[in-house]
């Protein structure tokens, strides 16, 4: 258990800071100060303390990133209960479960989310109220929840007769053992789990962070991840807002115009993102150009190739507002070509590692130790990691990790939690993978995506498909297995099909040579036997992971 607290983080931090913005929507442009985030927390604690919310009581939240919706949140684990934030993609049905599961007493929701919520279907909730301005959008008949949230100025003054101060931000005690989050994942078979996570949990990921100094105070933070995803929410808001950083909402995932136009004007220090944002750019607008006749000739020339390098670096850098000196990357694998590329161009990125699971984080290293293809370093001293091999430097196995990030178990699932938790306290993550001697992690794929060839060789269909995903007119790929031979469904990139008149059989044609380029890349025990085109984009989840489940036939 850690000394730090993360609930005694976040008084300090809002009093030290409380003259700084915290929080801005960038699309209606509305700013709260830390002092100002604390008196809306302040607020939201009176409503609690009307509606009797106790210690571990669960409040669900469901909305676009917006302050409110940080506000709710945090507001949430200062007093002691226990936050459900909610994916916004989860459907209706799914948003229905995890309210009921989890119990939740109270709801946070986007008003456009409200609609699709039935009153009927969420029994256990008294009161939902608006992360637009917090108003009360229902009660249960006889609670009068409405009213008293209509009248909270005047009840907030009688708290604070003399003014709310910088005094005033004191939060109750909050044991680093005590459950301050349910996180519910969305698997690939399609069945949600609710994480179990407690302050020293959340606390451990912070505190990592603060010491790695990935936030600074008064930095700039531009956030378009999902801040109900556990990635989002541990680097962009709970991080910031421990340290006093000034963090922009742009609310659902922009356009790469939006995103582009936001980072020139935010100008952000520290970009977190998933591979897809680096991936598309290097694919689309970079690798094209470096195609060309003359650029493959000077990109021969010693000299003139690192001059090409530092100004496609330069740019690159530009388009992400000139100033950043860090990317982080996490949520899935980064593909090995790209990274090659950015390693030729000496561009500041680094690769971590985590899961919900973890609050998420179980590996990270600086960008100038960082080694090419890992995923970073376990946290010394938060975390230890093992790879169930007889030789875990060389031969892949299962990987365990257990720590201060490791989760409590799944809520109401003691069956689910015994299948992931030993008795020894190491969580079996899934992932398949080595580790350096210096607890560096390399990861090759999921245990159960791993495929069995005829001659008991173990095949890794992601690392198949990050080869064949860089292939002409791939948008992206799925290897199967079927009657004893690999296939690759293929869904085509139409828009570069289209762009150079590529359709029918010349894209069948084109395919096949993909499938030979692809093969010549391959161990014998990998031949991909077959390409299908698939019609549309692969299903998947509200975490964008591809469900396997439902072409393995």
């Amino acid at each position: 258990m850690l000394e730090q607290n993360l609930i005694r983080i976040y008084e300090n931090s809002f009093r030290e800071n409380r003259e700084f913005p915290a929080l801005t929507d960038y699309f209606k442009r509305e700013t709260f100060s830390y002092f100002e985030m604390a008196r809306e927390i302040a607020k939201i604690h009176l409503l609690f303390e009307e509606c009797r919310i106790k210690k571990g009581d669960k409040i669900a939240l469901i909305g676009r990133n917006n302050p409110r919706w940080c506000i709710s949140y945090i507001a949430t684990i200062t007093y002691g209960a226990v936050i459900v934030p909610i994916l916004q993609d989860f459907t209706p049905n799914d948003v229905h479960h995890i309210i009921n599961h989890s119990e939740s007493q109270l709801l946070f929701c986007g008003d456009t989310f409200w609609d699709s919520i039935e009153e009927s279907q969420i029994e256990t909730v008294r009161a939902a109220f608006s992360l637009t301005d917090f108003r009360c959008l229902f009660e249960r008949r006889g609670t009068h929840l409405g009213k008293y949230q209509r009248d909270i100025l005047k009840h907030y003054r009688k708290r604070y007769p003399h003014g709310f101060s910088a005094d005033d931000i004191r939060y109750p005690e909050v044991p680093n053992d005590q459950l301050i989050l349910l996180n519910y994942t969305s698997g690939t078979t399609g069945f949600s789990k609710g994480v179990m996570l407690t302050c020293n949990n959340l606390t451990g990921n912070v505190q990592f962070t603060i010491e790695q100094n990935i936030r600074l105070r008064r930095s700039r933070v531009l956030s378009f991840l999902p801040l109900a995803h556990a990635y989002g929410c541990a680097f962009d808001m709970l991080l910031s807002l421990a340290v006093g950083a000034h963090m922009t909402l742009l609310g659902k995932t922009p356009s790469p115009k939006i995103l582009i136009e936001a980072m020139a004007e935010v100008r952000p220090q520290v970009i977190c993102c998933v591979p897809l944002i680096l991936e598309k750019i290097c694919r689309k607008q970079i690798f094209p150009r470096l195609g060309t006749g003359f650029m493959r000739i000077a990109l021969r020339l010693p000299l003139i190739d690192t001059q090409i390098y530092a100004k496609i670096r330069q740019r690159l850098l530009e388009t992400f507002g000139g100033h950043v000196d860090q990317f982080i990357v996490g949520g899935a694998p980064l593909n090995r070509e790209v990274e090659e590329f950015l390693r030729k161009i000496k561009f500041p990125y680094t690769v971590g590692y985590g899961m919900t699971e973890c609050g998420p984080l179980i590996s990270y290293t600086p960008v100038k130790d960082y080694k090419p293809t890992s995923c970073g370093m376990v946290l010394h001293g938060y975390m230890e990691v093992k790879i169930d091999s007889s030789d875990p430097y060389a031969m892949p196995g299962e990987i365990l990790v257990r720590g201060e990030n490791v989760m409590a178990g799944y809520y109401k699932n003691e069956k689910a939690t015994a299948e992931v938790l030993d008795t020894e306290g190491w969580l079996h993550t899934g992932d398949i993978g080595t580790v350096d001697p210096d607890g560096t992690i390399y990861i090759r794929g999921r245990s159960k995506t791993m495929l069995l060839s005829s001659s008991g060789q173990n095949i890794y269909p992601e690392e198949i498909e990050a080869k064949l995903n860089n292939l002409h007119c791939v948008n992206e790929s799925l290897v199967v297995q079927r009657n004893g031979k690999l296939v690759a469904l293929v869904v085509p990139d139409y828009e570069q099909c289209d762009a150079e008149g590529i359709g029918g059989e010349k894209l069948v044609q084109v395919m096949k040579g993909n499938q030979a380029e692809l093969n010549s890349q391959l161990a014998s025990y990998e031949q991909v036997s077959e390409i299908v085109l698939y019609p549309k984009e692969f299903e998947k989840t509200p975490k964008k992971s591809i469900k396997r489940y439902l072409y393995n036939t």
